[in-house]
């Protein structure tokens, strides 16, 4: 088996097992109502700090334990997967649409066009993203728009900086010549030959942007500059549980699992999806 094969197999490994868990993650976000065991919001002190159920001294239906206030944290991540997905979704989707179009107009018009935007965007990235984020929902106020607009202000960056060099590299391929020759217009060349050749790049972005969202938002919510209301997320869970990891372990390290690998996830989902549609690496 030579190396490509084995690189292929490798990457279809890592995109079947990272889909595997983002649906998984994704399906119990919806249809958390139906499938999280408890209330997530319901407090019952008679049950505070029960262990996992393999553990001794666990109750039947409270599958991880439970936090300081009894309440279920299996019901609590499910829910708090609902604020993940959707800040990860809508925040990645903006910026992606704002950082890839000013990227691809940068990389193939060059000139006064390229020389604003690359300003623009060096000047952006000078700001500390995650300060900048904290700066932006404070003066924005806390909710889930907030947060959503603040990242997606933050990292459009990314997408225009990749986005624009792969584009000035497709600018310089025969293809683009044949199509100038052909008599079609700038416009039509970038829209139709050169942004196609570059959706492999923006998609494995996207799924890399979409966990680089989660994160931000467990980070703002864990310093409680997230949604304003009491529903939760997994950010605010990992702050309860680092009150009290002496007396009740899991209900930080879970938080803190789940995070980790829907992270990895998505990362790793947009590499595979790369590997298995660019034609280069095919």
């Amino acid at each position: 088996m030579d190396d490509g094969r084995i690189s292929r197999h490798g990457s279809g490994a890592r995109l079947w097992l990272a889909g595997g868990w983002l649906l998984l993650a994704l399906l119990a976000a919806i249809f958390a109502p139906l499938v999280a065991p408890q209330d997530p919001l319901a407090q019952d002190l008679m049950f505070e700090r029960l262990p996992p159920f393999w553990m001794s001294g666990a109750e039947p239906g409270f599958w991880l334990g439970t936090d300081s206030l009894g309440r279920d944290l299996l019901s609590r991540l499910i829910f708090g997967a609902r604020i993940a997905f959707i800040v990860a979704f809508a925040a990645a989707l903006a910026a992606c649409l704002v950082g890839s179009t000013l990227g691809l107009v940068a990389g193939y018009f060059g000139g006064w066009a390229d020389r604003i935007i690359s300003r623009i965007v060096d000047v952006w990235m000078a700001f500390p993203p995650v300060l900048f984020a904290i700066l932006l929902v404070a003066v924005l106020g806390t909710g889930l728009s907030s947060v959503i607009i603040a990242i997606a202000v933050i990292d459009w960056t990314r997408f225009c900086r990749v986005i624009r060099a792969e584009t000035m590299g497709q600018a310089r391929m025969d293809y683009v010549e044949n199509a100038r020759i052909a008599g079609y217009g700038r416009i039509g060349i970038m829209l139709r030959e050169v942004l196609p050749n570059v959706v492999p790049s923006i998609v494995a972005l996207l799924s890399l942007e979409m966990g680089i969202a989660v994160i931000v938002e467990a980070i703002l919510s864990f310093v409680n500059l997230s949604i304003s209301t009491d529903d939760p997320t997994w950010g605010g869970i990992i702050a309860e549980g680092r009150l009290s990891i002496h007396q009740a372990w899991w209900v930080l390290v879970f938080p803190l699992v789940t995070l980790i690998l829907t992270v990895l996830s998505f990362s790793q989902f947009g590499e595979g999806l790369k590997a298995r549609f660019d034609p280069v690496l095919r």
